[in-house]
């Protein structure tokens, strides 16, 4: 048994003969009741191909959806799109899985009973929207605005954002900052003064050498990223992979380096020692553009290739080879970043270790290590009025997590809980799936019985909408205009997402709810347009571009402009955003606030007896549990294994295809999962797929379809400078079952 608040028998009981997962018969036109299972492409040309950007996952391709019939058929790339360039992952083309998939939210749903009874009834829109605009003014009323929180996943919540500044609560938070990506803005923040950002600024594709330290390209998909990764090998490219799985991109590096798990920073704080002993860093680079290199030599000189191999299980001879292959390929070698970076608690030190070691090769701004970036103007509406004062967010205490740069969304959690520094008692819910993003999801549901309100809004019913008092169904990103995408990039471009084809059943998007909420609580100013498209020709109006520019937008997806440099030259001053204008290989404002100025290794706790580090990732096909009920993706990836060393396994009795229960430290468990016994992973730890074994009966393909490794995920260790939430820190069982 789990010890969350949810059980893993336990669903959705809905009153009446429709709701979460009902049918769509008589909701719907009975000519679409064929597309439930999902359409396919028969051969015949399409009527039309509309661009638009994809959504399912955060890195936005740009796509042409084919339709026939008005109906999408055949999902690509779009050549004219610089992130996609006319290809697409597997996820991509097989998102109509979701857009047809029968098990969508389709009406709006009110709660009945008691928080926990989990029975709904449908309810009209009016209904539904008058019951979430009464609810926020109850506790703005009693607690004051600042009491209502948002926590959010996808770009259709940029509608919503606006919805809660308005009212004037800046307890916004997307927990892809303290769960994934933050510890890595922060490292490069403290180092360089600037963040890495999204999509990262990496030469890939002219890189001579590249590091991998747990960053699985070629299993995260990130489309641009693995295009520059097979042009890179294809040029001759040196791979050093460093992880304790021999992950897909390992197949594909000259050195492999299994670690010990929680052992990173001693290799790097190693590679940097050897770098600097040996005068291989680029030293005009160095003398020109950084701070603190003899305090850094100072700092670093204990971690000799032989006292690390002790803690890394990396030979003495591997570090030297790899620290001297590093080095030569320098400036055009690259450490890679990574992006999902909550591993162990230290993780801003660890990627400010890989920032400095970055920094020593001098590859910033430089052919094959990080491009400079630039990005299109666009100017935002003119007649918007300013947000009112707002109280500071809620998600930690004075002097905690100082170099957080964003809103924590586990933050949020515990004020929530503690009522500390104030209360927080509703919760907008936008498009994530809290139970299992957030670490622990017994304290998840614990903080949701201490609301007075939740709303929850997404496509599918996942376990979040279990636990709301109304959930409002939006549309896909294929039936939806979002707000413009202009990202940082080397060929800066405008995107749009824009419609293909009409919301199914009665479905809406996020921007029209957001503009109807606001109407019931009087903010309409902050919507001061009719429909996004509107607001899009007039911000587009306004920033200068042309009615051609406009309306190629709209036919070919994006709008391309100049770039700025993407290198920087020999010679060439540069403004770091520093403290003190230089890139710091030993920080003094860290100092100052009682850190470690450069990065220190310590020891991770190890896994006792029969115990294994539980380690977890995804798979190419799938984004997550926001995939796993996808019957085209399911076609090419069924469910999740949990790898285990072939030793291991043998000893325990365990083959292939057997089937276990997995129990963590504190007895949460999920399973049964079938056993992966292989010789690519390391003794002393698992490893699972994330999203899968869902626990609402809702989602009929992914209920119970292999481990859900959330569950297990009941110990975290947060990160002292900015709040993230290491997750690489619970250790696992495995017991054989029968099925």
């Amino acid at each position: 048994m789990t010890n969350s608040g949810l059980s893993r028998r336990s669903f959705l009981q809905i009153a009446g003969a429709t709701g979460l997962g009902a049918s769509l018969t008589g909701t719907i036109p009975s000519d679409l009741q064929r597309l439930l299972g999902g359409i396919h492409d028969d051969g015949r040309p399409a009527d039309e191909v509309v661009p638009t950007v994809c959504e399912i996952c955060f890195w936005k391709c740009g796509i042409r959806v084919h339709k026939r019939d008005g109906q999408a058929i055949k999902i690509e790339g779009n050549p004219e799109h610089p992130l996609s360039r006319g290809r697409l992952c597997p996820r991509g083309t097989g998102a109509l899985g979701t857009l047809y998939d029968p098990d969508r939210l389709r009406v709006p749903l009110i709660r009945e009973g008691e928080r926990g009874q989990e029975r709904f009834r449908e309810a009209s829109w009016e209904e539904a929207l008058d019951r979430v605009a009464e609810g926020f003014k109850r506790v703005a009323e009693k607690y004051g605005p600042e009491s209502i929180a948002m926590l959010y996943h996808g770009a259709g919540g940029s509608f919503f954002k606006t919805l809660l500044k308005g009212m004037g609560s800046a307890n916004i938070a997307a927990p892809s900052y303290s769960q994934c990506r933050g510890p890595r803005e922060v490292g490069f923040e403290l180092t360089f003064g600037e963040g890495i950002g999204s999509p990262e600024p990496l030469d890939i594709a002219n890189s001579k050498l590249l590091v991998l330290i747990g960053s699985h390209l070629g299993e995260n998909m990130h489309n641009t990223q693995v295009q520059d990764f097979a042009e890179g090998l294809s040029k001759g490219m040196r791979l050093i992979v460093v992880d304790p799985r021999f992950s897909t991109a390992a197949g594909k590096a000259a050195h492999w380096l299994p670690i010990k798990p929680g052992t990173d920073i001693a290799l790097l704080l190693g590679w940097i020692n050897i770098i600097i002993q040996e005068e291989w860093y680029d030293h005009a680079f160095v003398a020109r553009h950084t701070l603190g290199l003899e305090q850094l030599a100072a700092a670093v000189a204990q971690y000799t290739p032989e006292a690390v191999f002790v803690e890394t299980g990396i030979t003495p001879e591997q570090i030297r080879t790899t620290a001297r292959e590093i080095a030569l390929a320098a400036p055009h070698a690259l450490i890679h970043p990574g992006r999902h970076v909550t591993w162990y608690g230290n993780d801003a030190q660890r990627s400010r270790a890989i920032a400095i070691l970055n920094a020593l090769l001098g590859n910033w701004g430089r052919r094959g290590g990080f491009y400079l970036t630039s990005k299109s103007e666009l100017k935002g509406l003119a007649t918007l009025p300013d947000f009112p004062e707002h109280a500071e967010p809620a998600d930690r205490k004075d002097g905690e997590h100082l170099f957080a740069g964003s809103t924590l969304a586990s933050g949020l959690r515990e004020a929530t809980l503690t009522g500390e520094p104030y209360p927080i008692k509703a919760w907008l819910v936008y498009g994530s799936n809290l139970p299992y993003v957030l670490p622990d999801p017994r304290k998840t549901y614990q903080a949701i019985q201490k609301l007075d309100f939740m709303v929850a809004i997404d496509i599918l019913p996942a376990e979040i909408c279990g636990w709301a008092d109304v959930v409002l169904p939006e549309c896909t990103y294929l039936e939806r205009y979002d707000d413009l995408i202009v990202p940082w990039h080397r060929e800066p471009f405008i995107a749009l997402r824009q419609p293909v084809v009409e919301p199914l059943a009665d479905s809406k998007p996020g921007w029209w709810m957001a503009k109807e909420l606001a109407k019931r609580l009087g903010l309409e100013r902050y919507f001061p347009w009719e429909e996004p498209r509107e607001m899009i020709v007039t911000r587009l109006r306004s920033s200068g571009y042309s009615e051609e520019q406009i309306e190629g937008l709209f036919t070919k997806g994006t709008i391309k402009t100049e770039a700025d440099p993407l290198y920087m030259l020999p010679d060439e001053d540069y403004e770091w955003g520093t403290p003190s204008g230089k890139i710091e290989l030993y920080s003094q404002q860290l100092a100052d606030y009682g850190f470690d100025p450069v990065p220190v290794y310590r020891r991770p706790a190890q896994p006792g007896e029969g115990e294994f580090r539980l380690l977890f990732g995804r798979a190419p096909v799938h984004t997550f549990g926001r995939t796993t009920n996808n019957a085209r993706l399911l076609q090419q990836f069924p469910e999740n294994e949990v790898w285990v060393n072939r030793r291991v396994a043998a000893d325990m009795e365990l083959r292939s295809g057997d089937r276990v229960m997995i129990r963590n430290q504190d007895g949460a468990e999920t399973g049964p999962i079938k056993v992966k016994a292989t010789e690519r992973i390391r003794h002393d730890c698992v490893y699972m797929v994330h999203g899968f074994g869902h626990e609402t009966k809702k989602l009929r393909r992914a209920h119970r379809n292999g481990g859900n490794d959330a569950l297990l995920i009941t110990k975290y260790e947060v990160d002292p400078l900015m709040g993230g939430t290491g997750m690489n820190v619970n250790f696992v069982t495995l017991e054989k079952v029968e099925v």
